[in-house]
């Protein structure tokens, strides 16, 4: 399975980290709202499964609706679950791994610094505008107790301000600000931004752009809408569990 790991995570957090890549062959495309056929994206998501195992028995995923939902999960069996207009996921959970699609929005993935829980988010400028950042650091806090200041957050692959050109109307919602004409917008700088004002102190973030690197990574924008999908990654590995992933 091609993907990129943040061997960070893995090291400092004892999390299994990381994003599937475009690859070679064709591509490893997980997104099943594309012209593909879906029987040869089910087979990729059947690769998935076996290369997560068996450190996660059990992966959760959302039809996502750019939305501020975020959903804590807890008591999960093991398979590979979906989740109805959802776009954000949480858990303490050993074994869950949490997952979210991607090709231009950006994943946030969230943890507590002694990798007690951790959360992954699908960001794109509207779920950005309706909060969902502010949505998966509450959640964090009503259930474990942890404040902003006690989470890590990266900012993952996705499309820079330089490929993503946006009107008026999401400048305002975004920043809140009135301009006349579309500009420039830079989805981890907004993110970035509202996660200091919550008062997160550690957060990074990667350089990659998924328009920029269509070699590497599927772009929407960047394919005129006809690009597949990666899946970004989260989650506590049963004790002793290895992943492939």
């Amino acid at each position: 399975m091609p993907r990129a790991e943040l061997a960070e995570w893995r090291e400092r957090y004892g999390l299994v980290a990381g994003l599937t890549v475009r690859g070679g062959n064709g591509g490893f495309s997980l997104g099943l709202a594309t012209e593909e056929p879906v029987g040869q994206v089910m087979g990729r998501w059947r690769a998935f499964l076996h290369a997560v195992r068996p450190a996660f028995p059990a992966v959760q995923l959302g039809r996502q609706v750019h939305s501020a939902a975020v959903t804590w999960h807890e008591g999960v069996a093991p398979g590979w679950h979906v989740e109805e207009d959802l776009d954000g996921h949480a858990t303490a959970q050993r074994g869950l791994l949490l997952a979210v699609t991607i090709a231009d929005c950006i994943p946030v993935y969230l943890a507590a610094r002694d990798g007690s829980a951790c959360a992954l988010l699908h960001a794109g400028w509207r779920g950005i505008a309706a909060g969902i950042l502010e949505r998966g650091v509450g959640l964090f806090a009503s259930r474990t107790g942890l404040g902003a200041a006690d989470l890590v957050v990266h900012l993952g692959v996705g499309i820079c301000g330089d490929c993503y050109e946006v009107g008026p109307e999401v400048v305002g919602a975004i920043e809140g600000r009135t301009v006349a004409h579309a500009m420039p917008l830079d989805l981890r700088d907004a993110l970035a931004a509202r996660a200091a004002r919550l008062g997160v102190r550690e957060i990074t973030r990667s350089a990659h752009c998924t328009s920029c690197s269509r070699d590497r990574f599927f772009s929407h924008r960047g394919s005129g809408g006809r690009d597949g999908r990666m899946v970004a990654y989260l989650g506590r590995p049963l004790d002793g569990g290895t992943a492939g992933a």
